[in-house]
């Protein structure tokens, strides 16, 4: 699987995206083959918000007790 960044085109009333050439030689993909592909926008906040840091949340502190030595 090949993960690249590419730009949306106007393909008369569609849209399309290219595909680079080292990746469709890499990936064998011929004309007329049926792909998947995973659209991943570029924007970054809801990573943010889902991975970021608690507000308010007070700082963690590691309960040692659990240790062997």
């Amino acid at each position: 699987m090949q993960v690249f960044e590419t730009k949306l085109r106007r393909v008369g009333s569609s849209w399309g995206a290219l595909i680079p050439k080292e990746v469709v030689k890499q990936e064998k993909i011929g004309k007329g083959e049926k792909i998947q592909m995973a659209v991943i926008k570029k924007d970054l906040s809801l990573l943010e918000k889902a991975f970021g840091s608690v507000k308010n949340a007070k700082p963690f502190k590691r309960d040692r007790k659990d240790r062997v030595f």
